[in-house]
Protein backbone atom coordinates (compact mmCIF):
# COMPACT_ATOMS: atom_id res chain seq x y z
CA UNK A 1 0.00 0.00 0.00
CA UNK A 2 1.11 3.55 -0.75
CA UNK A 3 0.08 7.04 0.34
CA UNK A 4 0.64 9.13 -2.77
CA UNK A 5 3.45 11.16 -1.21
CA UNK A 6 6.27 11.05 -3.77
CA UNK A 7 9.74 10.40 -2.36
CA UNK A 8 11.89 10.94 -5.41
CA UNK A 9 11.87 11.58 -9.14
CA UNK A 10 13.74 8.80 -10.94
CA UNK A 11 14.89 8.54 -14.55
CA UNK A 12 14.18 5.70 -16.96
CA UNK A 13 17.45 4.05 -18.03
CA UNK A 14 16.03 1.10 -19.97
CA UNK A 15 12.51 0.15 -20.93
CA UNK A 16 10.80 -2.75 -22.68
CA UNK A 17 7.31 -4.21 -22.65
CA UNK A 18 8.28 -6.51 -19.78
CA UNK A 19 10.80 -4.60 -17.64
CA UNK A 20 12.01 -1.16 -16.62
CA UNK A 21 15.28 0.08 -15.13
CA UNK A 22 15.16 3.33 -13.17
CA UNK A 23 18.03 5.49 -11.97
CA UNK A 24 17.45 6.89 -8.50
CA UNK A 25 19.09 7.56 -5.15
CA UNK A 26 16.85 8.13 -2.14
CA UNK A 27 14.60 5.07 -2.45
CA UNK A 28 17.61 2.75 -2.73
CA UNK A 29 18.57 3.33 0.91
CA UNK A 30 16.60 0.33 2.20
CA UNK A 31 15.18 -1.19 -0.98
CA UNK A 32 15.32 -4.99 -1.09
CA UNK A 33 14.77 -7.68 -3.69
CA UNK A 34 11.05 -8.42 -3.93
CA UNK A 35 9.93 -5.08 -2.46
CA UNK A 36 6.96 -3.23 -3.90
CA UNK A 37 7.58 0.22 -5.30
CA UNK A 38 5.21 2.62 -7.02
CA UNK A 39 6.51 3.92 -10.35
CA UNK A 40 4.25 6.71 -11.58
CA UNK A 41 1.66 5.22 -9.27
CA UNK A 42 1.97 1.68 -10.62
CA UNK A 43 2.91 -0.99 -8.08
CA UNK A 44 5.90 -2.96 -9.37
CA UNK A 45 8.11 -5.60 -7.77
CA UNK A 46 11.86 -5.01 -7.54
CA UNK A 47 13.84 -7.70 -9.39
CA UNK A 48 17.40 -6.36 -9.32
CA UNK A 49 19.14 -3.62 -7.33
CA UNK A 50 22.30 -1.77 -8.31
CA UNK A 51 24.26 1.07 -6.72
CA UNK A 52 22.33 3.73 -8.64
CA UNK A 53 19.23 2.00 -10.03
CA UNK A 54 16.79 -0.88 -9.84
CA UNK A 55 14.96 -3.13 -12.30
CA UNK A 56 11.33 -4.17 -12.02
CA UNK A 57 9.19 -6.44 -14.18
CA UNK A 58 6.18 -5.15 -16.12
CA UNK A 59 3.37 -7.59 -16.82
CA UNK A 60 1.56 -7.47 -20.20
CA UNK A 61 -1.60 -6.18 -18.49
CA UNK A 62 0.31 -3.44 -16.68
CA UNK A 63 2.00 -2.33 -19.86
CA UNK A 64 -1.34 -2.21 -21.68
CA UNK A 65 -3.39 -0.28 -19.12
CA UNK A 66 -0.78 2.24 -17.91
CA UNK A 67 1.12 5.11 -19.50
CA UNK A 68 4.30 3.00 -19.48
CA UNK A 69 3.80 2.50 -23.21
CA UNK A 70 4.37 6.25 -23.64
CA UNK A 71 7.59 6.37 -21.58
CA UNK A 72 11.00 6.72 -23.17
CA UNK A 73 14.59 6.38 -21.98
CA UNK A 74 15.26 9.52 -19.96
CA UNK A 75 11.63 10.03 -18.90
CA UNK A 76 11.23 11.27 -15.30
CA UNK A 77 9.04 9.03 -13.10
CA UNK A 78 7.60 9.45 -9.61
CA UNK A 79 8.80 6.93 -7.03
CA UNK A 80 7.34 5.88 -3.68
CA UNK A 81 8.25 2.89 -1.55
CA UNK A 82 5.48 0.92 0.12
CA UNK A 83 4.23 2.54 3.32
CA UNK A 84 5.98 1.43 6.49
CA UNK A 85 3.95 0.52 9.58
CA UNK A 86 5.46 3.40 11.58
CA UNK A 87 5.13 6.02 8.84
CA UNK A 88 2.78 9.00 8.66
CA UNK A 89 -0.26 8.67 6.43
CA UNK A 90 0.15 11.97 4.59
CA UNK A 91 -1.95 11.34 1.49
CA UNK A 92 -4.72 8.79 0.94
CA UNK A 93 -4.91 5.03 0.35
CA UNK A 94 -3.17 4.29 -2.96
CA UNK A 95 -3.07 0.64 -4.01
CA UNK A 96 -0.81 1.08 -7.01
CA UNK A 97 -3.39 -0.53 -9.29
CA UNK A 98 -3.81 1.98 -12.10
CA UNK A 99 -7.31 1.95 -13.57
CA UNK A 100 -6.91 4.17 -16.60
CA UNK A 101 -4.71 6.54 -18.57
CA UNK A 102 -5.76 10.17 -18.77
CA UNK A 103 -4.65 12.92 -21.12
CA UNK A 104 -3.58 16.41 -20.10
CA UNK A 105 -5.67 18.90 -22.06
CA UNK A 106 -4.58 22.08 -20.29
CA UNK A 107 -1.92 23.35 -17.88
CA UNK A 108 -2.38 26.93 -16.73
CA UNK A 109 -0.40 28.83 -14.11
CA UNK A 110 -2.57 30.78 -11.69
CA UNK A 111 -0.34 32.83 -9.42
CA UNK A 112 1.85 30.37 -7.53
CA UNK A 113 -0.46 27.48 -8.37
CA UNK A 114 -1.00 25.32 -11.47
CA UNK A 115 -4.34 24.27 -12.90
CA UNK A 116 -4.27 20.86 -14.60
CA UNK A 117 -7.23 19.69 -16.69
CA UNK A 118 -7.30 15.93 -17.30
CA UNK A 119 -9.42 14.13 -19.87
CA UNK A 120 -10.51 10.70 -18.66
CA UNK A 121 -12.84 7.92 -19.81
CA UNK A 122 -16.29 7.14 -18.43
CA UNK A 123 -15.07 4.11 -16.49
CA UNK A 124 -12.78 6.12 -14.22
CA UNK A 125 -14.92 9.28 -14.07
CA UNK A 126 -17.73 7.49 -12.25
CA UNK A 127 -15.38 7.19 -9.27
CA UNK A 128 -14.15 10.81 -9.29
CA UNK A 129 -15.98 13.62 -7.49
CA UNK A 130 -15.18 17.19 -6.64
CA UNK A 131 -13.12 17.52 -3.43
CA UNK A 132 -12.47 13.78 -3.56
CA UNK A 133 -9.06 12.11 -3.74
CA UNK A 134 -7.34 10.81 -6.86
CA UNK A 135 -3.87 9.47 -7.62
CA UNK A 136 -2.25 11.02 -10.70
CA UNK A 137 1.09 9.42 -11.62
CA UNK A 138 1.12 8.18 -8.04
CA UNK A 139 0.57 11.63 -6.48
CA UNK A 140 -2.19 12.00 -3.91
CA UNK A 141 -4.28 14.95 -5.11
CA UNK A 142 -7.63 16.58 -4.38
CA UNK A 143 -10.07 17.00 -7.26
CA UNK A 144 -10.98 20.67 -7.71
CA UNK A 145 -13.86 19.99 -10.09
CA UNK A 146 -15.25 17.01 -11.99
CA UNK A 147 -17.27 16.83 -15.21
CA UNK A 148 -18.53 13.98 -17.39
CA UNK A 149 -15.35 13.66 -19.43
CA UNK A 150 -12.61 14.82 -17.10
CA UNK A 151 -11.54 16.66 -13.98
CA UNK A 152 -9.48 19.62 -12.79
CA UNK A 153 -6.69 19.75 -10.23
CA UNK A 154 -5.17 22.78 -8.52
CA UNK A 155 -1.53 21.91 -7.86
CA UNK A 156 0.32 23.61 -5.01
CA UNK A 157 3.93 24.79 -5.59
CA UNK A 158 5.51 22.08 -3.40
CA UNK A 159 3.79 19.26 -5.30
CA UNK A 160 4.62 20.80 -8.67
CA UNK A 161 8.30 21.29 -7.79
CA UNK A 162 8.84 17.85 -6.21
CA UNK A 163 7.09 15.54 -8.69
CA UNK A 164 7.26 14.93 -12.42
CA UNK A 165 4.26 17.21 -12.96
CA UNK A 166 6.77 19.98 -13.67
CA UNK A 167 7.99 18.08 -16.74
CA UNK A 168 4.56 17.39 -18.22
CA UNK A 169 2.88 19.33 -21.02
CA UNK A 170 -0.43 19.46 -22.83
CA UNK A 171 -1.08 16.20 -24.67
CA UNK A 172 0.95 14.03 -22.28
CA UNK A 173 -0.60 10.94 -20.70
CA UNK A 174 -0.83 10.17 -16.98
CA UNK A 175 -1.76 7.20 -14.80
CA UNK A 176 -5.03 7.53 -12.90
CA UNK A 177 -6.11 5.58 -9.83
CA UNK A 178 -9.38 6.75 -8.25
CA UNK A 179 -9.90 6.55 -4.51
CA UNK A 180 -10.33 2.85 -3.64
CA UNK A 181 -13.06 3.77 -1.14
CA UNK A 182 -15.33 4.81 -4.00
CA UNK A 183 -15.16 1.30 -5.46
CA UNK A 184 -16.06 -0.30 -2.13
CA UNK A 185 -19.02 2.07 -1.80
CA UNK A 186 -20.14 1.16 -5.31
CA UNK A 187 -19.97 -2.56 -4.55
CA UNK A 188 -21.88 -2.11 -1.30
CA UNK A 189 -24.66 -0.19 -3.05
CA UNK A 190 -25.04 -2.63 -5.93
CA UNK A 191 -27.60 -5.39 -5.60
CA UNK A 192 -27.21 -8.93 -6.92
CA UNK A 193 -28.90 -7.90 -10.17
CA UNK A 194 -26.21 -5.22 -10.61
CA UNK A 195 -28.65 -2.33 -10.12
CA UNK A 196 -27.98 0.47 -7.74
CA UNK A 197 -29.88 0.64 -4.45
CA UNK A 198 -30.04 4.42 -4.83
CA UNK A 199 -33.33 5.65 -6.30
CA UNK A 200 -35.77 8.50 -5.67
CA UNK A 201 -37.47 6.66 -2.80
CA UNK A 202 -34.12 5.87 -1.15
CA UNK A 203 -33.08 9.52 -1.29
CA UNK A 204 -36.44 10.67 0.15
CA UNK A 205 -36.25 8.17 3.01
CA UNK A 206 -32.77 9.35 3.90
CA UNK A 207 -33.56 13.05 3.93
CA UNK A 208 -32.23 14.14 0.55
Amino acid sequence: MFTGIIEEIGKVLELSENSIQIQCKEVLSDLKFGDSIAVNGTCLTVRNIFSDSFIADISPVTYRVTMFRYLQVGSPVNLERAMSSNGRFGGHIVSGHVESVGKIICIARQGDFYLFEIEADDFVMKYIVGKGSVSLNGISLTVADAADNGFKLMIIPHTFDNTNLKYLKQGDFVNIEPDILSKYVEKFLLMSDNKSRINFEFLQENGF
